[in-house]
């Protein structure tokens, strides 16, 4: 590898992971701080950190050769044409950094809408002591002998199981390469995709945990949504374009499910005058269930043992597979 070609960055890591990066990849890193900076250093990259590109990033960086995402989900990138299946150029991506802060938060989101804690807040910030949680419906429901289904048994999905588990959850899970009759150690049940609607119906909380894919898009419509229970609550930490956001909408105000837990939408930012803000039934969060004050090092350990491997030739982990579309 040319050491005059540099580590390229939008991702503002901290000093002491730029050290460590340096080390590991044995050239100069060089963190930017926006889009416009990124153009400008593109010529000099042999490989970047970023979640985005511009349009014109083959004329501007002639030795580009990898793209390590700070992200797991690298949807983002479709129309810059480099997850083209033609595209020479390797893509990897940070799918495995976000287990434990993703989990934490699925979990938080089910139980405050079990015990309705945002009703419960806003009873606080108007000085309102309930007499009782009936005078003002507040919930009770538990976890424990319920049933958790998953849609999407990854890194995250496979967290989300095992601390189901410690709940003392009932677990059944999806995923796309199940085959007929095939078991999985971390659910009691698993499904294929074209069974998903058959584990939807016997769900009192779902959880969505897939990559967005042209097979993923609304994969969550009407049908499935008229296949969950009443009492149902979905938790969608995937992608918002996983779900037909229309009929979801609809699917609360009309009580096809019991609830909702998002921290991602079809929109981002949500608009102002989307009825996702006001409903009831409603958890909104606005896509920071990866945020954690462990991310900087966990993406660096993942990063320095990539550059690492790069440098020797060994396989990149986390390698984008464009017949997968992940």
């Amino acid at each position: 590898m040319p050491e005059q070609h540099k580590v390229i960055s939008t991702f503002q890591f901290s000093p002491e992971s730029q050290a460590r990066l340096r080390e590991a990849a044995q050239r100069d890193v060089i963190c930017v701080a926006n889009i416009e900076d990124l153009q400008k250093r593109l010529p000099e990259a042999e490989i970047l950190c970023s979640y985005r590109l511009p349009d014109n990033w083959r004329e501007l960086s002639p030795h580009f050769r990898w793209l390590q995402a700070p992200g797991a989900g690298i949807d983002g990138l479709r129309s810059s044409g480099l997850l083209d299946i033609d595209s020479d150029i390797m893509v990897t991506t940070a799918s495995g950094i976000h287990v434990s802060t993703i989990s934490e938060y699925v979990f938080a989101s089910m139980l405050m809408f079990n015990r309705s804690w945002p009703e419960m807040v806003r009873l606080q910030d108007q000085h309102v002591w309930p007499h009782s949680a009936n005078w003002h419906n507040l919930g009770g429901r538990e976890l424990v002998d319920q049933t958790l289904g998953i849609v999407g048994l990854g890194s995250i999905g496979r967290r989300v199981a095992q601390l189901g588990r410690a709940f003392g959850m009932k677990i059944i899970g999806s995923r796309r390469s199940a085959t007929p009759d095939e078991q999985d150690p971390d659910v009691d049940q698993l499904y294929s995709m074209d069974h998903l609607n058959d584990m939807l119906r016997q769900s009192d909380y779902v959880v969505l945990a897939v990559p967005l894919t042209p097979q993923t898009e609304k994969l969550i419509g009407e049908a499935e949504l008229r296949a969950m229970r009443p009492n149902a609550y979905l938790v969608n930490i995937a992608r918002g374009q996983v779900i037909d956001e229309r009929m979801l909408i609809r699917a609360l105000k009309e009580g096809w499910i019991g609830g909702a837990g998002l921290d991602v939408t079809s929109r981002e930012p949500l608009p102002e005058d989307s009825p996702l803000f006001s409903l009831p039934n409603v958890i909104l969060t606005p896509h920071i269930s990866g945020v954690s004050i462990h991310y900087d090092k966990r993406l660096t350990d993942l990063f320095v043992d990539n550059l690492r491997r790069y440098r020797t030739g060994e396989p990149l982990r986390n390698r984008y597979d464009p017949s997968r579309g992940y």
